[in-house]
């Protein structure tokens, strides 16, 4: 299931979307606690992330991870932990904690077993998850063109994967869907005419694996709030 929300410039949907994910991390932390987000990468959420940044709340009971991640250093110019601490770890929210998805050197399946155990304790269920979405209809890291795409969408898998995509560089690390597809409050932020041509073409078919977003946008148990604007 989704629902398109439409909005006539970047900046007005950067707000929109801080002011409900604000509104919901706090409900979080006075229902339970604490609170947890998953981010996406790429330039699109760097405004939402600035605006999100300067806002009142219990920063110090929130915990910001990333639905994926290249296994790169944290000084490429290709990590979203670099982008994630450079725009969204400021301001107000540089109290907020923030759960490594890139750990170690190498992603072994040691590694991968531990991050599976610790994102349990300490993630999931995700209160907000907000994914974006490539040309190819892929989110998260779950990549139609990887061998690992059938493990992403798989019905019983752990939290967490290892992906290589072949169209696109880098090791990933990323989130499965049926761990993702539990969160509370699930958004797509894109932007652009491309990326409208590619929701259209999302929506218009039901073939997963072809184009993973729509395991989002068409899953009767997942309410996709969906930010688009020009």
């Amino acid at each position: 299931m989704y629902q398109i929300n439409e909005f006539p410039q970047k900046s007005d949907l950067d707000q929109a979307l801080a002011n409900q994910v604000a509104e919901l991390l706090t409900q979080a932390v006075k229902s339970k606690g604490k609170a947890s987000i998953a981010v996406s990468g790429g330039s699109t959420p760097k405004g939402f992330f600035n605006a999100l940044s300067k806002m009142d709340l219990p920063w110090s009971d929130i915990t910001i991870t990333l639905a994926d991640e290249r296994w790169v250093d944290f000084d490429s110019e290709a990590s979203n932990t670099r982008l994630v601490h450079e725009n969204l770890l400021q301001n107000k929210a540089v109290a907020a904690k923030f759960f490594h998805l890139k750990q170690g050197d190498e992603l072994t399946q040691e590694t991968l077993a531990d991050l599976n155990i610790a994102a349990k304790s300490m993630l999931l269920p995700l209160d907000v998850l907000i994914l974006g979405m490539g040309e190819d209809g892929h989110t998260a890291s779950l990549f139609p063109c990887s061998d690992q795409i059938d493990e992403g969408l798989a019905k019983c898998t752990s939290p967490l994967l290892r992906v290589m995509p072949k169209s696109a560089p880098h090791e990933r690390i990323s989130f499965s869907f049926i761990y993702l597809k539990q969160s509370k409050n699930t958004f797509l932020h894109i932007s652009g005419a491309g990326k409208k041509a590619v929701l259209n073409k999302a929506l218009a078919d039901s073939d997963l694996r072809e184009m993973p977003i729509r395991a989002f946008l068409q899953d009767p148990d997942v309410n996709t709030q969906v930010f688009w604007a020009e």
